[in-house]
């Protein structure tokens, strides 16, 4: 019901903002004079403003360039080295192939798709052959797919690292750390042939009970049950999903939104400003960001009623008790994988000590090949995007890959 009526809402507004749109394109024109054009700036803004008071639930393109060296700027191709229901391995191949490491970056799994991560890969790029988990919204996949909860996460990752092959490295970004972690120690308790040289964990949650943030205390002020009755909904009969039980991206969307929404606000009034204002570079700037944070995935229920069990509420990998098929794992198994932690000095999402965690829990890696490092002055997104992600995080990660090749 939940689904169904969110839809009915959409439907209802759609026609609304279609006419936003029309009336935006129609009053930004400039032909009617000077005189006039400030008068008609301010109404196109704020038409546009109503047009894009909206969800988006497609994927957006990855759109990842990368300049050569003879300085032209060259589009890399997005290629699905692996198709599964849930989700692919999509492989950045350039047009001209180079040596280089190979790195999985696991994106997140938390009601954005991992587009979000598209400067995180654009800058890795230039030093590596980059893949990305490309999950898949799970309104999208038919039930016929079956379940897909933390067991096939882990699966997942462990079968796209076989596909790329020995020797890859790995770079976990929020919410999946805890789940590479599991897979790279049952690929260690395995001994399997893709064990990843490295793991950079960042800004994740290993260990939740450390420095509790909001979002952690809200996973533990409802009981499971609660979240299973008043968060979980079915998707509508005109998807392809129809029937499978979510948690819905905008519902989380909403959430993140309520956490921060002076500062949303003050983002849309800075947008209708920049439109009055003729100032498009950062009138696009803004518009490209919420296109992005609007873009929203369903997580499959099982998912994220076991993540919220597991990592949330009841701490499995810390306290040494999480099972993956139906095995407890260690990871202390972990030998021959070096390790990077990464935290924001800032993060109100994944506080400062959760993801360091890892260091103890990986008691078989030497000192040595274990590195932890906190980026001054940036929250949790300015661990994987911006300018100190590329200019003092990023040569963070290139060093440990490169010291594990």
């Amino acid at each position: 019901m939940l689904y169904d009526a969110y839809q009915a809402q959409q439907d209802l507004l759609a026609p609304i903002r279609a006419g936003a749109s029309l009336f935006s394109t129609a009053f930004s024109q400039t032909w009617m004079g000077p005189g006039t054009n400030y008068l008609f700036r301010n109404m196109a803004a704020a038409a546009e403003i109503v047009s894009r008071a909206k969800m988006i639930h497609e994927r957006p393109p990855y759109a990842i360039g990368l300049t050569g060296p003879d300085g032209r700027y060259q589009q890399v191709e997005e290629e699905v080295a692996l198709s599964l229901p849930f989700g692919d391995l999509i492989h950045f191949r350039k047009a001209v192939p180079v040596r280089q490491p190979k790195v999985l970056i696991v994106a997140p799994m938390a009601g954005h798709f991992p587009t979000l991560l598209r400067q995180t890969a654009q800058t890795m790029l230039a030093d590596h052959d980059v893949y990305i988990t490309d999950w898949k919204s799970g309104r999208d996949v038919p039930l016929e797919a079956g379940r897909f909860g933390t067991d096939e996460y882990v699966d997942y990752l462990i079968r796209f690292l076989e596909e790329i092959g020995p020797g890859a490295h790995t770079v976990a970004v929020c919410q999946p750390c805890a789940a590479l972690l599991v897979a790279v120690s049952a690929m260690s308790m395995d001994k399997n042939k893709a064990i990843p040289r490295s793991m950079t964990l960042m800004a994740g949650p290993v260990d939740t009970r450390v420095n509790p943030t909001k979002v952690n205390e809200l996973a533990n002020s409802k009981s499971l049950d609660w979240f299973k009755t008043n968060l979980i909904t079915a998707v509508p009969a005109r998807y392809a999903g129809a029937g499978r039980h979510v948690y819905p991206g905008f519902i989380q969307l909403t959430a993140f939104m309520a956490m921060n929404l002076p500062r949303h606000m003050r983002a849309h009034l800075d947008l209708f400003g920049h439109i009055v204002k003729g100032e498009d570079d950062k009138a696009d700037a803004n518009r490209k960001f919420y296109d992005e944070y609007f873009s929203i995935a369903d997580l499959p229920a099982e998912f994220y009623l076991e993540t919220v069990q597991k990592v949330f509420q009841e701490y499995h990998l810390p306290r040494g008790i999480f099972e993956y098929r139906g095995r407890i794992v260690d990871p202390g198994a972990i030998k021959s994988t070096a390790l990077l932690t990464v935290e924001g000095e800032r993060d109100d999402i994944c506080s400062l000590g959760q993801t360091l965690a890892a260091h103890d829990l990986c008691k078989g890696i030497k000192p040595f090949r274990k590195k932890h490092y906190i980026q001054a002055g940036v929250g949790h997104y300015g661990v994987f995007s911006g300018k100190r992600w590329a200019t003092q995080i990023y040569p963070m990660v290139k060093n440990t890959i490169l010291a594990s090749e």
